[in-house]
């Protein structure tokens, strides 16, 4: 893909996100509370509303969640309605991720979800004859549906063939096409500024007249209006949600994103704003709205109006059972699409990128100026060096450094502990596992254009039990004008989340100037990281005791996920697939361990390699047998197993290996069982348990690789 395009798709997922920040806070709100407390919406309000700016949204997480079906299929120009639908067993969390949940017949991707796992598959699963029309034309599958685009530039066809086929796995009828419009019209935005252009040639591949018959009146509507105002007015009364069933319509919020995109014209600022001035769904609309004309009008036309990146920074969070992946960035999430497009065209792939390469304009990737140093701060501005020197990377500027004072630049690697639901918007709250481990290896690379330099190191804080942040940092090392390696092993945190990791520069003479991180990288599994007994994290605690910090860094889809006070933590499910797991996808070649109590159950042990919660390895105790499994989906595949016996009620020290294709499970301190796959090359580890319970004696993950 092409510089061009690719800043586009950045600026497509900057435009989205912007939209939804801009519209969550009032999210739910009737349009008459909206015009008497704001008027009209023109920038941020979540300091009005006390809402945080950056929050868990399901706008955000299913678009840039539910495309990780492509790539976990092969970027199949073909994939179906079907595998997209296991995508979304695989990422959601039932009940906590994504979605709104709010019930059978209710809401519509709740139902969806439920047919899936009742073995449902799409399109079924989001029919009219199974679900209902009212159900089934909703707005969601227009809401998620960006992503599709993103990775098709200027491919019409394509795009329309994968928009049908997502959007079918939860809508049907005229959601769906509504759906293929909108898409196919991202995807020629990548050319094409024109929005009459646009129009017409995606109306080419919808299949209702319905919908054409609306985009039509619509566009006469705003033609002849004198403001957006008079539109919106005929929206409401010809098809506001009273005139349909259910409880987010798509016709209504599909009108609303024309009307925005007609009465704002080339103005990115305008019709964010009218998206969200409306009402209704107001995030979604608005999300919709700036995806499109991100791309359509690129990262000068973000920038034309007000200042909406700088307070973003490009933060999201994709809170899905990857949970690794939840605290992201635009560039990290722009960067994943352009790899599958380029493995959908068979383009020449780059090579991996660094976590933090600042590659787009303006781009900042989360990082900010350290919090909470008070007066002793001296980082005054962060700047992207591309548009300034023509290579990517982040300036830290400083001024009146010296003695006493530091200057601190940081980003955060989990989620702070304030609750992101706000009463009167949809209650969404963040599930995560930390993207920094103790025993990883970080690597820096810094640049210095000044004569005179300060001393540099990398730090972290983490959290300790009662909430507080402990700091721990590198070894100093004094900046030489030109570029410089920093380097550093994270120490051991005793089981307790990294919530931050940043740059430090101090100095003993007075020095003003600027430092540039050029990227800052770190890959592969921890050399060690280990959780002891629950007591040894947490002495206050108690055997009612349900949740604690260090708990917190696991993705759990297991019914009941404790800490236990005899041991490290319980966990039991119902049914099949209680995974719990924690890690990134950059986790590769490891040995994972526990101290396992097996109790009435069908079959549970170690995961290893997990990119979601229904495709990893692993190693299991099941029907009084050693198993090394494949979780792929709906399938389970045994790759070898051992006779036992192997009784419940019974205590067994686990190991589970996987090297390159090699898995190897220990039991007791010997080798049971050995097996060869190559489906999965990395990601996170943990537990399973299927319809019972188990007690986790400590957890260690390591680069050790276990004798065989």
């Amino acid at each position: 893909m092409d510089i061009a395009t690719r800043e586009k798709v950045y600026a497509g997922v900057v435009g989205k996100i912007i939209g939804v920040y801009l519209g969550r806070p009032v999210e739910g709100w009737t349009y008459e509370k909206i015009r008497e407390t704001f008027g009209e919406i023109a920038y941020y309000v979540n300091d009005v509303t006390k809402a945080p700016l950056i929050v868990p949204d399901d706008d955000i997480s299913g678009t840039f969640a539910f495309i990780r079906s492509l790539s976990d299929h092969g970027c199949d120009a073909q994939i179906s309605s079907k595998q997209i639908g296991q995508g979304w067993l695989n990422y959601i969390v039932e009940d906590k991720t994504i979605l709104w949940w709010g019930g059978l017949s209710r809401s519509t991707e709740h139902t969806a979800y439920l047919r899936l796992k009742q073995g449902i598959d799409a399109p079924r699963s989001g029919s009219i004859a199974e679900n209902g029309e009212s159900m089934a034309t909703q707005i969601g599958a227009q809401i998620f549906i960006d992503s599709w685009a993103l990775v098709c530039p200027n491919d019409p066809k394509q795009t329309a063939y994968f928009a049908r086929e997502a959007a079918r796995v939860s809508h049907d009828g005229i959601a769906v096409e509504a759906a293929v419009f909108l898409a196919v019209m991202e995807s020629l935005a990548f050319s094409e500024k024109s929005l009459d252009v646009l129009i017409e040639s995606a109306l080419c591949y919808v299949e209702s007249d319905l919908l054409k018959h609306l985009v039509t009146e619509m566009r006469k509507r705003c033609a002849s209006a004198s403001d957006w105002k008079e539109v919106r007015s005929w929206i409401a009364k010809y098809h506001g949600y009273d005139k349909y069933l259910g409880n987010c319509p798509m016709v209504t919020n599909h009108l609303v994103v024309l009307m925005a995109l007609l009465m704002g014209g080339d103005d990115f600022q305008k019709s964010i704003s009218i998206a969200v001035s409306a009402g209704w769904d107001t995030d979604c609309n608005a999300g919709n709205v700036g995806c499109l004309n991100g791309i359509r009008l690129g990262l000068e036309g973000i920038e034309a109006g007000a200042d909406f990146r700088t307070p973003v920074a490009d933060r999201m969070l994709v809170v899905t059972a990857d949970g690794g992946s939840c605290i992201s960035d635009a560039v990290q999430e722009a960067q994943s699409l352009i790899a599958m497009s380029d493995a959908l065209y068979k383009l020449n792939p780059k090579d991996k990128e660094c976590r933090f390469n600042f590659a787009f304009p303006g781009s900042l990737q989360g990082f900010m100026i350290a919090p909470g140093e008070g007066m002793r701060q001296t980082l005054c501005s962060l700047e992207n060096t591309l548009q300034t020197t023509g290579t990517p990377g982040l300036r830290l500027s400083y001024r009146n450094l010296a003695k006493g004072t530091i200057a601190r630049s940081c980003v955060e690697t989990f989620t702070d502990l304030m609750p992101k639901g706000k009463d009167g918007t949809s209650y969404f709250e963040v599930m995560a596992s930390p993207s920094l481990y103790s025993g990883q290896k970080v690597v820096a690379t810094l640049v210095s254009e000044e004569d005179e330099n300060p001393v540099a190191s990398l730090y972290i804080q983490y959290y300790q039990d009662d909430g507080k942040l402990l700091l721990a940092t590198s070894e100093a090392t004094p900046l030489k004008k030109g570029e410089q390696v920093l380097r550093w092993e994270i120490p051991d945190t005793n089981g307790f989340p990294i919530y931050r990791i940043g740059l430090e520069l101090t100095s003993c003479k007075r020095l003003d100037g600027s430092v540039i991180i050029r990227q800052m990288d770190w890959r592969g599994a921890p050399k060690r990281f280990s959780l002891p007994r629950s007591y040894e994290m947490s002495p206050l605690l108690t055997p009612w005791t349900i949740d604690t910090i260090w708990l917190k860094s696991f993705m759990s889809s297991a019914k009941n996920f404790y800490p236990d006070y005899t041991t490290t933590f319980s966990i039991s499910h119902p049914e099949k697939h209680g995974v719990v797991t924690i890690g990134t996808q950059d986790w590769d070649d490891y040995t994972v361990k526990s101290t396992l109590t097996i109790m009435q159950q069908e079959g549970s042990g170690l995961v290893a390699r997990s990119r979601g919660h229904r495709r990893y390895y692993a190693a299991l105790i099941q029907d009084g047998k050693a198993r090394i499994v494949k979780q792929q989906d709906s399938v389970q595949v045994v790759l070898a197993e051992s006779d036992g016996p192997y009784p419940i009620d019974t205590t067994y020290q686990l190991s589970f290996s996987a090297y390159q294709d090699q898995l190897t499970m220990m039991v007791d301190g010997q080798v049971v069982l050995t097996a060869v796959d190559h489906t999965f090359s990395c990601g996170a580890a943990g537990f399973v348990v299927n319809t019972g319970a188990v007690l986790i004696d400590g957890f260690t993950v390591s680069q050790e690789k276990e004798n065989t």
